[in-house]
């Protein structure tokens, strides 16, 4: 397997937690968002939305997060991020749409340039822009997780919610969200942090991230 990625995505950051999960070995090929390397044509001829992640498996390449992880949950079921019963498993991908499809798109990179050139907003208004929208989409997950969450995001056991949560508190933290309002979402991604899978797909601990920032 190859994951194609950036160290900063949110989108690639949960597609890390879920192979780590499952236990499966990959070769991380770092693109560089901010360098435009997900706009070169050899990176097109493999995922031609032009967007991270995209997984190398199966003699196949395909992008999206989300649909990623629904395909290693398929074919590669243990150990399992969606419970077996219907109405859980519902639940559990509303929670994760909530974060994915609902806060995360109007806070990444492509979006923000967009609101810098289109509406001429300094790094005030665009961190005002997502401030803004993190709190709101964070607010509504932390009612839902007041109705679901045990030790996790849907009851005791790691789901595909968890997986979406702990990469977007990375990214309101890196926007300088007040997170003092979420006390069962920051429960949750403590849970989370003491897990090896999410532990090491922390950010700051992938190769590309540790030369940019001159760790050895």
């Amino acid at each position: 397997m190859r994951l194609y990625g950036y160290w900063r995505s949110s989108a690639t950051h949960r597609v890390r937690i879920a192979l780590n999960w499952k236990g499966l070995a990959f070769e991380a090929v770092p693109t560089n968002l901010v360098q435009g390397e997900h706009r070169c044509l050899t990176y097109l001829e493999k995922n031609p939305q032009g967007l991270v992640p995209a997984l190398e498996v199966d003699g196949a390449v395909l992008g999206q997060s989300l649909a990623i992880i629904e395909y290693l949950e398929e074919t590669r079921p243990e150990p399992p991020l969606l419970p077996k019963e219907p109405l859980a498993r519902a639940r559990v991908r509303s929670l994760a749409q909530l974060i994915a499809c609902d806060i995360h798109p109007l806070n990444s990179l492509r979006v923000l340039n967009h609101v810098r050139r289109a509406f001429q907003q300094g790094d005030g208004g665009v961190e005002a822009w997502c401030r803004h929208w993190i709190a709101q989409g964070l607010t509504m997950l932390e009612t839902e997780l007041a109705r679901t969450a045990g030790l996790y995001s849907h009851g005791d056991a790691v789901s595909l919610a968890d997986v979406c949560l702990v990469p977007q508190l990375v990214n309101a933290r890196r926007h300088r969200c007040d997170l003092g309002p979420y006390p069962t979402v920051l429960r949750v991604e403590e849970a989370c942090l003491m897990l090896p899978a999410f532990d090491k797909a922390r950010p700051e601990r992938q190769p590309d991230a540790r030369e940019r920032l001159g760790i050895g």
